[in-house]
């Protein structure tokens, strides 16, 4: 109880010195964290997005992922709108299938205009494959008015309300491009997330958007099997569909459990990333825990060799300073965490940020750890010190 109290006292009597002690602890802990909230916050949002599309759901992409050629494998995209048609008619009562093209362009209606919209070509089953894409007011345009490639547009909430405000958008019109289109409906507000506007887009017939943007292939093919349909059957069956026509360098089939295994692998190795980073903060707070006790162990060789002289034993001395430095560095990990968890709660407003228990207890933990290990040296040091040498000590 003593040597705690004048490891207490030490503290106490020394506020300028402990705090720039505790000061690297509190920086590295607080960047473990909010880096690990940032991350996890991440992986969550893009799971609970390609969760809500469900599990049946699967994306034919450009490339061969992980070909090493560039994005999606390939330098061209050679997927084209007739690849839809042939899957739509082979896999006929087994799934739905969708081809979609995306680019961003400007909207604007009369002298009000909303930039960097996403604008999304699909064809009329897209709703019936992705169920988070719900209309709100009006309707989605039909098939009709997909085949003849007519200039008919469903908003998203943000362009509604840029551009008409209060005021009904149905029925008016609005220019893409250079390309005036007739508003038919609007989503439902999907909000936002790490800084990215879900509902600042637009979405036309996908013959429309490959005259307006003078493409002639489509970006993506999504296809969703069937209830009581093999997801992985289905898959090979489009893969081996598409081989009739393609390479397999030319195109990837990535079901929603595949996605979802890419996107956990690539968050975790990010975690570790971040996390070791965020380490090296805490690594060189314990290197100045270790230099301020040394500093403190000169600064006190009287009062040692005092101690030792009255009858202090070595086991004392070095109980006392392990004690202030383990002590800093639980004071350092608890106001980190506090300030970390502050400041993802302020960041969450914007993005999301998930901090995971674990990353709270990996960060106190090792910031124990580190007062500890980093606190032996100048404690064995302090009781080591020769009683009457230290007496003389100026």
């Amino acid at each position: 109880m003593e040597t705690l109290n004048l490891a207490f006292t030490s503290i106490i009597s020394h506020r300028l010195r402990s705090f720039l002690t505790i000061l690297g602890i509190v920086i590295g802990v607080m960047s473990v964290i909010i880096l690990v909230g940032l991350v996890s916050g991440l992986r969550s949002f893009i799971t609970d997005q390609i969760a809500s599309l469900g599990p049946n759901v699967m994306f034919v992409v450009p490339g061969r992922l992980g070909g090493g050629r560039g994005p999606g494998g390939v330098q061209t995209n050679r997927l084209i709108l007739q690849d839809a048609n042939t899957l739509k008619d082979k896999l006929s009562g087994e799934a739905e299938v969708s081809a979609g093209i995306q680019r961003v362009s400007k909207i604007s209606f009369k002298n009000k205009t909303v930039n960097d919209s996403t604008v999304v070509g699909v064809q009329t089953n897209y709703t019936k494959i992705i169920k988070s894409v719900k209309i709100f007011k009006g309707r989605f345009f039909n098939s009709s008015e997909a085949d003849s490639g007519k200039r008919v547009v469903v908003i998203g909430p943000t362009v509604a309300e840029k551009l008409y405000g209060a005021s009904d958008p149905l029925g008016k019109e609005l220019t893409i491009g250079n390309l005036k289109y007739i508003v038919v409906g609007e989503i439902e507000k999907r909000g936002s997330n790490l800084g990215l506007d879900l509902d600042n887009f637009a979405m036309i017939p996908l013959i429309s958007a490959q005259k307006q943007f003078g493409e002639n292939h489509v970006h993506n093919i999504v296809i969703a099997a069937n209830q009581g349909q093999d997801v992985t059957a289905v898959q090979k069956k489009v893969q081996q569909i598409l081989r009739k026509r393609l390479s397999e360098d030319d195109f990837t089939v990535q079901t929603q459990e595949q996605t979802l295994s890419t996107i956990s692998t690539i968050s975790n190795v990010l975690t570790t990333a971040l996390g070791g980073i965020a380490a090296i903060s805490l690594l060189v707070g314990g290197i100045g825990i270790m230099n301020i006790m040394l500093v403190s162990v000169t600064e006190r060789t009287r009062e040692i060799g005092l101690r030792k002289a009255l009858g202090a034993k070595q086991a004392q001395i070095r109980n006392q300073f392990v004690i202030e430095a383990v002590t800093l560095s639980a004071f350092g990990g608890v106001l980190g965490i506090v300030i970390g968890l502050l400041i993802s709660f302020i960041i969450g407003n914007f993005i999301k940020t998930l901090v995971p228990f674990w990353a709270i207890g990996l960060s106190f933990g090792f910031s124990m750890l580190v007062g500890i290990i980093f606190g032996v040296a100048p404690a064995i040091r302090a009781s080591k010190l020769d009683p009457i040498q230290a007496l003389r000590y100026e």
